[in-house]
């Protein structure tokens, strides 16, 4: 019953940027103890980590998006986000939200958005 809804893709040029967001339902309560993180499918490739950010605020990224790329988070709002700076048509990708803690009893990810870099 817990809902994760993103937003923010859409098609950009290559150099551009976009911001993206992940909006957790009202069930969670208990919104800081989740690892929130962005994963990214492109076509013919497996998911994969783009970036995490605990509830303290540590972040990890993968080293593509490094420079480029900043998560946060709202934890009263219980919302993620996502700056993409720098767009390549490489980050093309549908974008998902995942929320998890850290046993991973729960997971769970959104319905994805589509980001399209043009080159």
């Amino acid at each position: 019953q817990v809902q994760l809804v993103e937003s923010g893709g859409g098609l950009v040029q290559a150099g551009g940027s976009l911001r993206l967001s992940c909006v957790a339902s009202t069930r969670i309560f208990s919104f800081y103890a989740y690892i929130m993180g962005w994963y990214r499918e492109a076509p013919g490739k497996q998911r994969e980590l783009v970036a995490t950010i605990t509830g303290g605020g540590t972040t990890n990224y993968t080293d593509s998006v490094k420079g480029r790329f900043t998560v946060s988070r709202d934890n009263p709002k219980k919302t993620l986000y996502l700056q993409m700076n720098s767009l390549k048509p490489e980050d093309t990708a549908v974008y998902y939200c995942n929320a998890r803690v850290s046993s991973g009893v729960y997971n769970y990810w959104g319905q994805g958005t589509q980001v399209t870099v043009s080159s």
